[in-house]
């Protein structure tokens, strides 16, 4: 049986790197490739490429104050990107599409802990997040959408925050990699303590990327096409992540100082994943601190041969 031709957008990021290591044979590209925002670039990579598998990780992603400087680039930029992805499977009869998105889709507060995936459309997204949750939520909706009136298989995942050695360690990081950055950068200059935004007391869930990727290959090598929450049941305070991080990096010297002139962002998006279970039953994601330190031995041998 001739082998699915699967390209992956978004394929130098965070999560296509880790897919990469456990599906080497997929096609990964990157913005240099084909301008996804595009109309044009987007028909000419599915008429060159001519995939049956689309794994969509491409997104216009930043930190929360990016995302509150410039609500307009991050939902054009967005909804452009994912309409037309989708919109163009549909016409070259792509087999399967997985579009992911991210727990900012969900209403910024609920009646009910942890969130499931019936209650989306209940409110709003957190407004330091507000453009870019929208426009993720619009993939969900399109997907949906076009599943219900062209009969596809086309499928999404919302997973949790995510880190990993494949993150961005520089401007505009996620949270844990600007924390451990942080981290090896006081280590570097002993210095006694680190600052992080806000109060330290929001919740939030953190996933390693490697099991994210993990789930994915999973849905196309067991033929799930089910849409689903995809994180961990550990749901801790930023302090508390920090803490873990402090040990996990072998900094626990090190003392916690809040800027709360600085943004929180949401308090607690944490979601269900009883969902996810009932699909995978054996899935057991990595322990939040395991997960950091691993993630940081890696990179101080890599920022050792950077001096």
């Amino acid at each position: 049986m001739e082998e699915n031709k699967i390209v992956v957008t978004g394929g130098s990021g965070m999560v296509g790197k880790s897919l990469k290591k456990i599906m080497p044979n997929a096609i990964y590209l990157s913005s240099k490739d084909y301008n996804l925002t595009s109309e044009k670039g987007v028909a000419q990579m599915y008429h060159d490429l001519k995939p049956d598998v689309v794994i969509h990780l491409a997104a216009k992603v930043g930190g929360i104050i990016d995302n509150i400087n410039k609500p307009s680039t991050y939902f054009t930029d967005n909804v452009l990107m994912n309409t037309l992805l989708v919109d163009y499977a549909r016409i070259h009869n792509v087999k399967r599409f997985i579009g992911i998105l991210s727990t900012c889709i969900y209403p910024d507060k609920v009646d009910t802990y942890p969130m499931s995936e019936d209650v989306l459309h209940q409110g709003p997204p957190t407004p330091t997040n507000f453009s870019y949750g929208y426009a993720k939520r619009c993939l969900a909706v399109q997907i949906d959408a076009c599943n219900k009136e062209y009969g596809t298989n086309y499928q999404y995942l919302t997973p949790c925050n995510l880190y990993g050695e494949y993150d961005k360690f520089g401007e505009n990081s996620h949270f844990v990699a600007a924390l451990i950055k942080k981290i090896h950068q006081a280590k570097s200059t002993n210095e006694e303590k680190i600052t992080l935004f806000g109060t330290g007391t929001p919740l939030r869930q953190f996933m390693h990327s490697n099991d994210l990727a993990n789930i994915i290959k999973r849905c196309i090598d067991e033929d799930i096409y089910d849409s689903f929450n995809v994180a961990t049941e550990q749901n801790v305070s930023i302090e508390d992540i920090a803490r873990i991080a402090l040990r996990a990096c072998d900094a626990s010297n090190l003392k916690i100082e809040f800027d709360d002139s600085k943004p929180d962002g949401q308090f607690r998006k944490d979601v269900s994943i009883e969902r996810m279970k009932s699909i995978f039953e054996d899935f057991k994601p990595t322990k939040l601190f395991h997960g950091i330190r691993s993630t940081y031995s890696i990179l101080q041998l890599a920022w050792k041969l950077e001096v």
